[in-house]
């Protein structure tokens, strides 16, 4: 099993059946569908097999690794292999885009263009999000990460709904920009490993060992981290967040919230981190700024939003700042907890997206004004829609609160104001989703709202395995958590960080014999 090219048939399969789809006859829309289907299930069912095989013992920085030369002259190849982080992120992609294509069976139409289109597109996609994970070469990641623009911006432009012309070219200029800047620190990154090595290289381990100067180190890391903090994105740099989610399909939104928008936060505690840790360690003061801001004013906008998709989008902010906080407050606890959170926010968004999007169908509508009542008529689809919302706001027992939690206790070893004023994000995250649930689910029911039915079986396929997912990892995270530390403790190693150390030191035994000897005196005395 150890020699069968994983990452690369993981890869190639929905590609493949993108092409097949493009073949198909115009007319051929319902055997698209069952195709789209089919297809993305085996990356599923390969990586259940890949993760089974997975050692997270394991001394290697990264398994199943594969590497041809590609580019020989710029030291370029196809190199790919997966470490604990980047494993959970592949098994996330390729288990939300199969719910994707179920919740989404009827989004496009041929009103918006080729329905086989839509399904080749989410496919296409797939591949390009498994590539950027796994790319070990960090030439090969910054072609990943700029090809996934492509079928984004057809999603989002030819599929969405009003305003999505807009939206898909402001998506795509934030991204253009920051891909530049990638590119020019990518350069930079060549002609420092070719004068320290005699010979440039974009392998990423080989980068991690370089001795950078630390001014140098700081240029080219701004390059990389405003890329990934427009992807991410993180405030200032999330303008294009809410248009595009809103303007997109739901399922389109799942996959641009759930997983493209965490290519950002992969790429800090994967690349700017290890081979940029001098830099990271100066800036991580003001980035964590940047992140508790972003907290606060994702969850205060959210509040105030009158559009269901826009309200879950400014949600995601706050909870990019979050992922954020956890990456640069550079402790064990905390970084695990980012990664951890990374995967919980897929699954709870992607579970509120995808409700939203089934409720907006059947109203016809997408401001939260004109819902009210929602349970009498469709009590699954309701309780379904709670238990999303209470995931987002990280109640114990679901998954979120794990990573919440983890993010907050490591950041507060080090950064004790920020992760307070941060824990007034867990207080405004109550009141966004508990107020969006009381406006469209209790109450009278709405005129209008009587017409809306409840969640039917290939709907209720869809969102259930999120939800499940989230309460087993809520109730048994350790599973997931033990594939992400060894390779958060090898970051921790990478950038010279170490947790703090205790403010309370243990006794050692002679004092606690002691103590415990006046403890007993003390009592004795009382007693007489």
């Amino acid at each position: 099993m150890s020699s069968l090219p994983w990452l690369t048939t993981i890869g190639v399969i929905p590609l493949i059946g993108a092409l097949i789809l493009l073949a198909l006859p115009k007319e051929s829309t319902e055997l698209a569908k069952k195709i789209a289907l089919g297809v993305s299930l085996l990356p599923l069912l390969l990586v259940i097999g890949m993760a089974l095989n997975f050692d997270a013992n394991s001394e290697s920085e990264f398994q199943f690794v594969q590497s041809y030369e590609w580019i020989p002259t710029f030291g370029i190849s196809f190199s790919v292999g997966v470490d604990g982080i980047s494993l959970i992120l592949i098994a996330l992609s390729v288990i939300l885009v199969p719910l994707v294509i179920l919740a989404g069976w009827n989004d496009a139409d041929d009103a918006m263009g080729s329905v086989k289109g839509y399904f080749a597109l989410l496919l296409i996609l797939e591949t390009f999000m498994i590539g950027v994970f796994a790319a070990t070469d960090v030439f090969l990641f910054y072609v990943f990460f700029e090809a996934m623009l492509i079928p984004v911006y057809f999603l989002i432009g030819r599929y969405g709904g009003p305003g999505r012309q807009y939206a898909a070219v402001k998506f795509l200029l934030y991204s253009l920009v920051g891909g530049l800047l990638m590119l020019a620190a990518l350069i930079g990154l060549y002609v420092v490993s070719a004068q320290e090595l005699g010979t440039g290289t974009f392998d990423f381990t080989t980068l991690t060992n370089l001795n950078i100067d630390p001014g140098t180190q700081k240029l080219l890391f701004l390059g990389f981290f405003i890329a990934f903090a427009i992807k991410a994105p993180l405030v200032p740099f999330h303008t294009w967040l809410p248009d595009a989610a809103s303007a997109s399909t739901p399922g389109t939104a799942v996959l641009l919230v759930g997983v493209l928008d965490k290519v950002g936060t992969f790429g800090m505690i994967k690349l700017c981190l290890p081979i940029f840790p001098a830099a990271s360690e100066f800036y991580a003061p003001a980035i964590i700024v940047l992140c508790v801001v972003g907290i606060i004013y994702g969850a205060l906008l959210a509040i105030g939003q009158t559009d269901l998709k826009r309200l879950i989008a400014y949600t995601s902010i706050s909870h990019f700042g979050f992922i954020g906080l956890g990456i640069f407050a550079m402790t064990t606890q905390a970084q695990s907890g980012s990664t951890f959170y990374m995967l919980n926010h897929g699954f709870s968004t992607g579970a509120l997206f995808l409700i939203a999007g089934f409720l907006m169908t059947r109203r016809g509508s997408r401001l939260i004004a004109d819902f009210g009542g929602v349970y009498r008529v469709a009590p699954v689809l309701a309780g379904l829609f709670l238990i999303a919302g209470l995931s987002s706001l990280s109640l114990p027992g679901m998954s979120s609160f794990i990573s919440e939690f983890l993010v907050l206790v490591g950041t507060f070893e080090k950064y004790t104001v920020a992760a307070v004023i941060a824990t007034f994000g867990i207080v405004f995250a109550a009141l966004y989703i508990l107020l969006m649930y009381q406006r469209t689910m209790t109450g009278p029911l709405k005129d209008g709202c009587e017409k809306i039915t409840d969640v039917k079986g290939r709907e209720a396929l869809a969102i259930i395995p999120m939800l499940v997912l989230i309460v087993a990892l809520g109730v048994y995270p350790k599973p997931v958590l033990d594939v992400v530390n060894p390779a958060v403790e090898r970051i921790m190693i990478q950038t010279g960080q170490r947790d703090p150390e205790p403010t309370v030191k243990p006794l050692g035994e002679t004092q606690a014999t002691e103590r415990v000897q006046e403890a007993v005196e003390a009592i004795e005395g009382g007693a007489r």
